[in-house]
């Protein structure tokens, strides 16, 4: 599953796609976790169908993720951007604002709620962004181009903030250790 990540980080999409999908064959009902994310496999895949141009693939991939996760905000906004891709920007703006709205509402829970306030989206990028986007649709203002680049930079930079917040947490608990144990003195006697 790292490997697979890392090659979607990477835009390597042909390779990370091959990759979901011989994990979605062996494990489909498969859950990637990090911290407090979670996503399942054909989340995965059908991003990355979407993002290689394999739209009527990417449909169904990103409808069975919703019927094993409800929840899975990416999954609603991949889904949002193949309908509209696919000429339905009615369901396909429904989608996307499901989307952002869980992701936007996910990330403030955990902002308030949690230990993790302090590694997730921190500087409020994603979800500024996020209420930009909202507030467009809200006001039935949307340009289509630009919430399409700004819902695609969204799952991107979320897939991102994964590892830079695991990475973040690592480095303050391994601060603490460091602080805690402090360094070591030893005392020996010479003969």
């Amino acid at each position: 599953m790292q490997s697979a990540r890392q090659a979607l980080l990477r835009d390597n999409y042909d390779e990370a796609l091959a990759r979901f999908q011989a994990l979605s064959e062996k494990d489909p009902e498969y859950f990637y976790r990090s911290g407090p994310f979670r996503e399942n496999i054909w989340t995965y895949v059908g991003r990355t169908q979407y993002t290689t141009g394999r739209l009527t693939e990417a449909r169904p991939s990103l409808e069975r993720a919703l019927s094993l996760d409800k929840d899975d905000y990416l999954a609603h906004i991949y889904l949002g951007l193949t309908l509209t891709r696919l000429g339905d920007r009615a369901n396909g703006l429904k989608e996307i604002e499901a989307g952002l709205r869980g992701l936007h509402d996910w990330l403030e829970y955990l902002t308030y709620n949690t230990r993790f306030a302090v590694y997730w989206d921190p500087n409020r990028e994603i979800r500024i962004q996020i209420e930009k986007d909202l507030d467009a649709i809200t006001n039935k203002n949307v340009t289509w181009p630009q919430l399409i680049a700004d819902a695609e930079w969204i799952g991107k930079k979320t897939e991102e903030e994964v590892d830079t917040a695991r990475q973040d947490e690592w480095r303050q608990r391994q601060f603490r250790d460091d602080r805690f144990h402090g360094p070591g003195i030893g005392v020996g006697i010479g003969f």
